[in-house]
């Protein structure tokens, strides 16, 4: 069975634009989408008092916010098939029971009720901080929305973070015939006192990130010969260097170490800044340990 894309509804404006971001994402990879609306209204509807004036139940505005979504969908892609689930419980909670038996989450940046001012809402974080398949958050310009740059963007960590990342990095690409940009920052070790490097130890730490970046594709390319990669290596922190090169990009693909049994955040300074500051969707995609 082909799991499907699973996004996370609310009726707002950012929730609509992943609604558009997934169904064309479904589309490419020939896979159904599920929308999906969470709330704890159980627990607070008929503790206020009725007035006069009934403003609809929680539960009507449910059912038209996914309705509304659905109908979205299939005006914009209607080959694709869509089904939809309103789950009275936490958001977070129910986007991770839902990535459950998921291909990837998909969340706008910000939730409904939540301040414009929020470079990321809650939601969105809580879900790509704690779930067990890829999360993508759709947020950028315009560009990169749509997907005219025909880049992929792959910020390779390290072989503890970055097996799943690589693999869903290179299947993105395969699926929207593009290529990938895969970049491994580096840094030149702190210098003591007056010393410097000349000669071949110049290059040492610029040489060992090519050597990771190349052991890090070396297997996942392996399984897609027809992959596209241009490897680069940069002097620099990793999360400037990836959110400038953003810009360029549809999609940037990121792993994060996710430990069985831990729920703390599991993102990483990179991640964690590309989804509040990358110019085009982020992927978020575990490795776990």
């Amino acid at each position: 069975m082909t799991l499907p894309l699973v996004v996370g509804v609310d009726g707002s404006d950012a929730s609509l634009l992943a609604v558009d971001w997934a169904v064309d994402e479904a589309a490419r990879g020939d896979r159904p989408l599920r929308l999906v609306y969470a709330s704890l209204w159980e627990r607070y509807e008929g503790a206020v008092p009725s007035t006069g004036r009934e403003r609809p139940s929680e539960r009507v505005l449910a059912e038209h916010i996914v309705a509304s979504a659905a109908e979205r969908a299939a005006l914009r892609r209607p080959d694709v098939p869509v089904t939809t689930g309103i789950v009275p419980a936490d958001p977070v909670d129910a986007l991770l029971h839902e990535g459950n038996n998921a291909f990837a989450l998909v969340t706008g940046e910000r939730g409904r009720g939540e301040l414009k001012g929020l470079l990321l809402g809650s939601v969105s974080l809580g879900v790509a901080a704690r779930a067990h398949c890829p999360v993508i958050v759709v947020r950028g310009d315009e560009t990169g929305l749509v997907g005219l740059h025909e880049q992929i963007l792959f910020g390779a960590g390290d072989l503890a973070t970055g097996v799943q990342a690589v693999r869903f990095a290179l299947r993105e690409a395969e699926e929207r015939g593009c290529a990938v940009d895969a970049v491994r920052a580096w840094r030149r070790p702190a210098l003591e006192g007056a010393a410097v490097f000349t000669g071949d130890a110049a290059h040492e730490p610029d040489e060992r990130a090519a050597a990771q970046l190349g052991e890090l594709l070396g297997e996942a390319m392996a399984e897609r010969p027809g992959a596209r990669v241009r490897r680069t290596t940069v002097e620099g922190p990793a999360r400037r260097i990836l959110v400038d090169r953003s810009a360029d990009a549809d999609l940037v693909v990121v792993g994060a170490r996710h430990r069985h049994g831990h729920f703390g955040l599991q993102l990483g300074r990179v991640g964690h800044t590309l989804l509040h500051h990358a110019h085009c969707p982020v992927a978020i995609v575990p490795q776990m340990t």
